[in-house]
């Protein structure tokens, strides 16, 4: 038996997530352990450790999809699935803390958390393994929405990658600094690198001519996220503010493509505004990825971004530009089985610096909710030119300038989806 390139990385992958969710399963493990022993002395001491996890229903009704194209939401029938079974493990022992997540969705799974912390007290807080990166108004950008919004797509929003990661707080001033290795692993699907939470720029199997027209699996190619430095600043105003500033710079390492001088950065600006009940979050964003041109895609301005196990070029450089407006006055006491509901509509869009691409527009409108103490539900509705999530409508993946995408976004056609997704946690 023989081994290729792809499966030593994918052996060498494996390794590393089995030894980070060793050690963070050892050491939560161990001081179950050490507290249930504590226990027996002191029974009414709470567990430093917490079990969990969650299960996700979705269903979606698009108007989109025909006997041509068919699409499994389309306008016909529908579709209700399983979404996403999860499991996770905290600990929070004196000054140590740690957080385990697996998730497993339709034929792949992924790891989206696994990190070791320390609580160093007025000094802030350490962490070190696959965490969050620091970029934006908030843990998922301006979004409160199931879709979340546009800069999620393009990889700077709810990123989970491997590196240190150090937040503290100085009176109004709300400080992040972090240095990434590289971006989260390949864990269990189908696709060459993107069985992964967060959206990463990574390499795929194939290629494309001048034209753009695509070959299927012709080979491995592209780029992969290292040595990235970021910088968040968020100064509270008052009660009326938080104005923030990320700034995000790595490296590129390529994959049967010239990387030399390959890099990658992104800029933001972004503000949490609160009146009365209502909450605005904005934000935007310009980020960059400096490519050759000479690539197996045929241009270095489209580069292969990929997640749940599926990978598609993005534009190499863009504009994005988000906008977030919740309401969380809602009285709902009278009501027994409604625990809170906050209504909210959000509109985001990535403009691109090639003239010729379409700009990808996506507007939500929609409510979560709290229901019967631990269910949970968003129901959304979203409307999009250029978005994977909704619609289908005339996009040929045989070319990569004529899908609705992140990239070209050739076949801008709307599409409108409602979906209802709910979750239940344990």
């Amino acid at each position: 038996m023989s081994f290729t390139n792809q499966d030593y990385k994918r052996a060498r992958h494996a390794i590393a997530i089995g030894e980070i969710v060793l050690a963070c399963l050892l050491l939560i493990v161990s001081f179950a352990v050490a507290d249930t022993e504590e226990e027996e002395a002191a029974p009414s001491k709470k567990s430093p450790v917490k079990i969990g996890g969650a299960m996700r229903v979705n269903y979606a009704y698009g108007t989109y999809g025909d006997a041509d194209n068919p699409h499994r939401r389309g306008e016909r029938i529908g579709d209700a699935d399983l979404e996403v079974f999860r499991l996770n493990a905290d600990l929070d022992y004196h000054n140590i803390i740690s957080r385990l997540e697996y998730r497993w969705y339709d034929n792949y799974s992924m790891i989206h958390t696994a990190w070791l912390g320390y609580n160093l007290g007025d000094f802030g807080t350490l962490k070190a393994g696959i965490v969050r990166v620091p970029f934006g108004p908030g843990a998922y950008g301006v979004s409160s929405s199931w879709y979340f919004d546009q800069h999620y797509y393009v990889g700077l929003a709810d990123d989970m990658d491997l590196g240190v990661r150090w937040n503290s707080t100085f009176d109004k001033l709300q400080l992040d600094v972090a240095y990434y290795l590289q971006s989260e692993f390949q864990t269990d699907g189908d696709s060459l690198a993107s069985s992964r939470y967060s959206y990463d720029i990574v390499s795929w199997e194939e290629h494309a001519d001048a034209a753009g027209a695509v070959e299927w699996g012709a080979g491995e190619n592209g780029f992969d996220e290292q040595h990235q430095v970021n910088l968040r600043a968020i100064y509270g105003v008052a009660d009326v503010a938080d104005i923030g500033v990320s700034l995000q710079y790595g490296l590129l390492k390529g994959t049967n493509v010239d990387d030399d001088g390959a890099n990658h950065y992104a800029v933001s600006a972004h503000m949490k505004n609160t009146a009365a009940d209502f909450t605005l979050f904005s934000q935007c964003s310009y980020y960059a990825y400096n490519i050759t041109d000479e690539t197996p895609w045929g241009t270095g301005d489209l580069i292969p971004m990929g997640a749940f196990d599926f990978a598609w070029p993005i534009a190499s450089e863009g504009l994005v530009p988000a906008l977030s407006l919740r309401y969380g006055g809602i009285e709902t006491s009278g009501i027994s089985w409604i625990d809170s509901v906050t209504p909210y509509v959000e509109l985001s869009t990535v403009l691109k610096t090639v003239s010729a691409y379409n700009p990808s527009h996506l507007l939500v409108v929609g409510a979560s909710w709290t229901l019967f103490g631990n269910l949970y539900l968003y129901s959304d509705v979203g409307i999009s030119n250029g978005n994977f999530f909704v619609g289908n409508d005339g996009d040929d993946y045989g070319n990569i300038n004529s899908v609705g995408d992140f990239g070209a976004n050739g076949n801008d056609t709307w599409n409108t989806r409602v979906n209802l997704n709910f979750g239940y946690y344990f």
